[in-house]
């Protein structure tokens, strides 16, 4: 009979108490296992929505992290606003005269092109609005390049596609202010759906709500960013809600005539002036307001325009350093790269977390190695006398001593495989809750790599724990125990 069936017997001989043991290292296993897990998830999560094919996020001054975390994961509060001029300076003098031309402004805004033109030759600048929610969700106001030049994915190479309608447009008869796009958790967990209207709230999920409402023109597929947890509504339509003008001196230039008087045709401009205060719909109702005809509004000229922060990619790659630094180096605005700041976020907060948890988690293990070493230890006082008998049949000191150690390592074996399975099936149950949150796709099979420490981890802590058995029958005298 082999050492292992002898130990098997013996494990079976004491089910109850071995079960238990079984049990509770299982457990702590199971522990481990998932503080790995989760940890990978979370680096996983992190890391891949941090990357989402632009390189820089521009914001004003004050905490990189706070910036990337509000920008790129629509999570914190925004740091401050900045003016729409700034946002400005990473476009080319064409681009800047159009805007003047559409907008007003300062035409002098017209004779240069931005300060950091240069940088994003080749790449894009996209802005973002941001301060209202719908419901839970941040509202992200945004123009038609958000889905356009972003992209997502493993390899950061997939467009945004649509379970249902399209992206934002650029105003037109046909498009209009007035539209959003919502992310696939936001439809789902909202109940929305193509043609539904929305009316965010201000500042606060509990906010005053805004008189004008978005119609929902497309529902995105899952991309497992941060992008499915928000909702999209066009720029122009952003800045005409209630409370999104930038109060201005009363002589500082708002915009030529010939654009006021374009932008409020049929209505005079005190009138317009009057009836929607720095952009509000000129209609009486708002199921008019939201049907977006063009001789209702007054757009905002460029001095009464905020962004939150500015999506950043330079078409030369190398010029990004060269650029953050410059942008740094002034009084206003702040460029951080998100990646770097996740992984300074993942050393400074999740590193050390992971290292408490696992501590925990280690020491669970320690104590079922602990039970281990009780319940095998207890059991030689009934087992002195078979120990005896297979001396006196010829089995050596070491042979005795063997069994015991394979009697541990079955316990260990047994309870490392439960608490696996254990945790991967925890995993498995909730996998589409942990995609829905992070994005992350896991299965029972999905594996840290750490996880490979565990069984030879457990191995070790279950020889510790046969050593002090282990003697006790390797001392164990036969004459004794055979005549008790």
């Amino acid at each position: 009979m082999s050492l292992i069936h002898i130990a098997w017997r013996n494990f079976c001989h004491r089910s109850l108490s071995s079960i238990l043991t079984t049990l509770s290292l299982a457990l702590g296993v199971g522990l481990v296992v998932l503080v790995l897990s989760i940890y990978g998830v979370i680096s996983e999560a992190f890391t891949r929505n941090a990357s989402v094919g632009y390189n820089l996020v521009v914001g004003p001054k004050g905490s990189p992290l706070q910036l990337t975390l509000n920008s790129v994961f629509y999570l914190s509060q925004p740091i401050e606003n900045l003016p729409y001029t700034e946002y400005m300076e990473f476009l080319t003098q064409d681009e800047r005269g159009a805007m003047v031309e559409r907008f007003g402004g300062d035409r002098k805004l017209a004779e240069r092109g931005g300060r950091y033109a240069p940088y994003i030759a080749g790449g894009y600048a996209i802005p973002l609005a941001l301060g209202d929610y719908f419901g839970e969700f941040r509202v992200v106001g945004t123009t038609p390049d958000f889905f356009e030049k972003l992209r997502h994915g493993p390899d950061v190479d997939q467009m945004f596609e649509f379970s249902q309608g399209r992206a934002l447009q650029d105003f037109s008869q046909e498009y209009g202010y007035f539209e959003a796009v919502v992310g696939a958790r936001v439809a789902a967990e909202m109940d929305v759906t193509l043609g539904d209207k929305f009316f965010p709230t201000h500042g606060d999920p509990s906010g005053h709500g805004h008189d004008l409402g978005f119609t929902i023109v497309g529902v995105m597929k899952p991309t497992g960013t941060p992008n499915d947890r928000a909702a999209f509504v066009n720029l122009e339509g952003f800045y005409l809600m209630d409370g999104h003008a930038k109060p201005i001196e009363e002589d500082e230039p708002t915009g030529d005539e010939s654009t006021q008087e374009e932008s409020a045709e049929g209505d005079s401009s005190e009138d317009a002036d009057d009836d929607t205060e720095a952009g509000v719909a000129t209609n009486e109702s708002t199921d008019d307001a939201t049907s977006n005809g063009p001789n209702q509004f007054r757009l905002l000229s460029i001095p009464e325009r905020e962004v939150t922060s500015i999506l950043i990619r330079n078409g030369n790659i190398m010029f990004a350093p060269g650029m953050q630094n410059a942008i740094n180096e002034g009084i206003r605005s702040q460029a951080a790269a998100p990646i770097g700041e996740i992984n300074k976020l993942m050393n400074a907060i999740v590193g050390p977390l992971l290292k408490a948890l696992l501590a925990i988690t280690l020491i669970t293990c320690f104590v079922a190695a602990v039970g281990i070493l009780v319940a095998i230890y207890n059991s030689m006082n009934d087992r002195r006398r078979d120990i005896a008998v297979m001396r006196a049949l010829g089995a050596r000191r070491g042979t005795v001593t063997a069994i015991i150690i394979c009697e541990s390592f079955l316990v260990a074996v047994i309870g490392a495989i439960v608490g696996w399975v254990l945790a991967h099936g925890a995993i498995a149950i909730y996998s589409g809750q942990i995609e829905d949150q992070t994005g992350v796709q896991v299965g029972f099979f999905t594996a840290s790599n750490y996880e490979l420490l565990v069984l030879p981890l457990v191995m070790i802590l279950a020889l510790i724990a046969a050593l002090l058995p282990a003697w006790s029958a390797y001392r164990t005298d036969v004459g004794s125990n055979l005549s008790a």
